[in-house]
C-alpha cells in the first residue's frame, strides 16, 4: 500500500485500541494491542506521517530512533537492591527505568496527554545486545521491569533488508504478535504531501514531467545510488534558504541530496532552465494582468514542457500567497477569541489591562509549548498561536509606551490595532483573487479551455492551500471552468458510449 493507506491504516488502529467499554476499560485488553509495524523503503514518509496522526487524534507522541540506543539506555542500567525471603536476606539485580519508557511518563506529566503513540524507527536494526529486550518489548510492551503505561500505543518501523545490511529478520513467532503494513513509494500520494509542505515548485514540475525519478534505488559495481522522497524534501529546503540568501544553486548541491548522478545532473540543468522561464516569462506582470503580446506569443509557441513549467511558476506564486491568506485568517480568528474574552474581562473593571494581556499571552504561549512538547499541533495551529502571542506583546509594548489608560481606552486601541490587521488581511485576500482572475484571464487567452487550462483547474484544486483559500474567499473564474470542463469531461464519455454502441 502506499503511505497514505499505511496512514490511514494506523490511525484506524490506534482509534480502535483507545476504545473503552462502558466500565473505561478499553475493549482490546492492552496485551492484546499488536504494536504496529511498517515496513518500506528508507525516506518514503514513515515518520512524517506519525506526528500527523497524533496531530488528528489530539494524542501524545514520543519518538525513537532505535538505530542510537544500546541496551543500558534502552533497558536501563542494573543496580542490587535487598529482598528478604523467608527471613533471609538477599541482593537482588534491579533496573532502572528505561529511558524510552521515562520519556512517555515525563510527557504525560508535561502536557497532560494520557494516551499517546510510541513510535520507534529502525525496530530491526538494534544491536546484537539489544534484539532480545526489543523482542520482549514487542510482545509484552515492558523494557526490563518497567511497563509502558495504559492508553499508549506501540507504531515501529523498519526498511527491508535489501536496503539495508543490518536488519535483523524476524521469525514467525515475533510477527505472530506484530500488525504489519508494507508501504511502497507513490508519486502521486506524496505529491498531496508536497503541496501542504510548500516543496519548491522547480521539484514539483521537475517530477511532473519525470515521474519515474521520484523515487529510485540502484546498485553497481561502484556504488548505491539512490534518490527518495525524503531527499526531495530536504533538498526543496535547502533550495529556498539558498534563494532566500542569493546563494546559486549548482549541481555539487542537488547532488548531496539526490545521490544517483543520472537524476541530479537532469534537475540541476531543469533548475536553471526553471529560473530561465521564471525571469523571461515574468510572472508577476502576468498575475496583475499586465503580461504583453510578446510573453502571450512566446507562451503560445512554446513546447509542452515549457508551457508546464509555466503553469508550475504561476500556480507555485499564487500557492504562497494564498498559503499565506489562509495561514493568517486562522490567526486573525484566534485574535479575535482572545479579544471577546479581553473585552469581557476588561468591562468589570476588576482586571488591570496589563496583567490580562500577560495572562492571556502566557495562556498562548502555553498552548503552543505544550503543543510542541506533545507533538500534536499543526503549522497552520501552530502559527496562530505564534501570530496571537506577536499581537498580545505588540500591544502591551504599545501601550507601555503610551502610559497609563483605562481599561476602556486601551480595549479601544486594541480593537483598534486588530481592526486594521482585518483589514489588511481584507485587502490582501482580494488582490489575491483579482490575482487569480488574471491567471485565468491569460491561459484562456493563450492556450484556450485545452490541457492547459484543465492542468491549472486541477491544480487549484488538489493543491491544500489553493482549495482552501477557494472555498472561503471564492473565484468566479475558477468554478466557471471547472463547470465546463465537467461539462466537456461528461460530454467526451457519452460520444465515447456513442462510439461503443455503434460499433456493435
Amino acid at each position: 500500500m502506499n503511505i497514505k493507506e499505511a496512514k490511514a491504516q494506523i490511525e484506524n488502529a490506534v482509534k480502535a485500541y483507545l476504545t473503552k467499554d462502558a466500565f473505561g476499560r478499553y475493549v482490546i485488553p492492552i496485551q492484546r494491542q499488536r504494536p504496529i509495524f511498517m515496513i518500506g523503503a528508507p525516506g518514503i514518509g514513515k515518520t512524517a506521517i506519525m506526528e500527523q496522526i497524533a496531530q488528528e487524534l489530539n494524542v501524545g507522541l514520543v519518538s525513537y530512533s532505535m538505530t542510537h540506543h544500546t541496551r543500558q539506555s534502552a533497558l536501563g542500567l542494573p543496580f542490587i537492591r535487598e529482598e528478604t525471603f523467608d527471613g533471609v536476606s538477599y541482593q537482588v539485580s534491579e533496573y532502572t527505568m528505561s529511558e524510552i519508557i521515562a520519556s512517555v511518563y515525563k510527557l504525560r506529566e508535561e502536557t497532560g496527554r494520557r494516551e499517546g503513540i510510541l513510535f520507534l524507527d529502525e525496530i530491526n536494526c538494534v544491536s546484537e545486545t539489544l534484539s532480545p529486550a526489543m523482542l520482549q518489548f514487542l510482545q509484552y510492551k515492558i523494557f526490563g521491569t518497567h511497563r509502558l503505561p495504559d492508553g499508549w500505543i506501540v507504531v515501529t518501523a523498519g526498511n527491508p533488508p535489501e536496503y539495508n545490511k543490518s536488519v535483523r529478520e524476524y521469525d514467525i513467532v515475533t510477527w505472530d504478535r506484530l500488525k504489519r503494513i508494507d508501504v511502497e513509494p507513490d508519486y502521486e500520494v506524496w505529491k498531496e504531501y508536497a503541496y501542504r509542505r510548500g516543496i519548491h515548485g522547480a521539484i514539483l514540475t521537475f517530477l511532473e514531467i519525470k515521474k519515474n525519478y521520484f523515487y529510485v534505488v540502484e546498485t553497481s559495481v561502484d556504488r548505491k545510488s539512490f534518490v527518495t522522497a525524503r531527499g526531495w524534501e530536504d533538498l526543496s529546503e535547502m533550495i529556498r534558504l539558498y534563494e532566500q540568501h542569493g546563494i546559486k544553486v549548482d549541481r555539487n548541491l542537488v547532488e548531496q541530496y539526490l545521490q544517483h548522478e543520472l537524476v541530479a545532473k537532469e534537475f540541476a540543468v531543469y533548475y536553471d532552465l526553471y529560473n530561465k522561464y521564471k525571469s523571461d516569462y515574468q510572472i508577476a506582470d502576468i498575475l496583475s494582468g499586465q503580461a504583453t503580446d510578446a510573453i502571450r506569443d512566446r507562451a503560445k509557441n512554446a513546447r509542452f514542457d515549457e508551457r508546464l513549467s509555466l503553469l508550475g511558476l504561476l500556480i507555485d506564486a499564487v500557492n504562497a500567497e494564498m498559503r499565506q491568506a489562509v495561514e493568517t485568517d486562522q490567526a486573525i480568528l484566534e485574535n479575535l477569541r482572545i479579544l471577546k474574552l479581553v473585552k469581557q474581562d476588561l468591562s468589570d473593571n476588576a482586571s488591570n489591562y496589563v496583567a490580562l494581556l500577560h495572562r492571556y499571552a502566557d495562556q498562548e504561549r502555553q498552548a503552543l509549548q505544550t503543543g510542541e512538547r506533545a507533538n500534536a499541533i499543526d503549522y497552520e495551529t501552530r502559527y496562530a498561536y505564534q501570530y496571537a502571542l506577536r499581537f498580545l506583546e505588540e500591544m502591551l509594548e504599545t501601550l507601555g509606551r503610551e502610559g497609563a489608560l483605562s481599561n476602556g481606552e486601551a480595549f479601544q486601541r486594541i480593537k483598534a490595532a486588530y481592526d486594521a490587521a482585518v483589514a489588511a488581511h481584507k485587502e490582501r485576500t482580494a488582490a489575491i483573487k483579482d490575482e487569480l482572475e488574471h491567471l485565468f484571464a491569460f491561459v484562456e487567452e493563450v492556450f484556450g479551455n485545452d490541457q492547459e487550462m484543465l492542468i491549472l483547474v486541477t491544480e487549484l484544486t488538489v493543491r491544500y492551500y489553493c482549495a482552501k483559500f477557494i472555498a472561503k474567499f471564492g473565484c468566479a473564474a475558477y468554478f466557471q471552468h471547472n463547470q465546463d470542463l465537467l461539462f466537456y469531461e461528461r460530454k467526451r464519455e457519452l460520444l465515447d458510449e456513442i462510439s461503443a454502441l455503434s460499433a456493435q
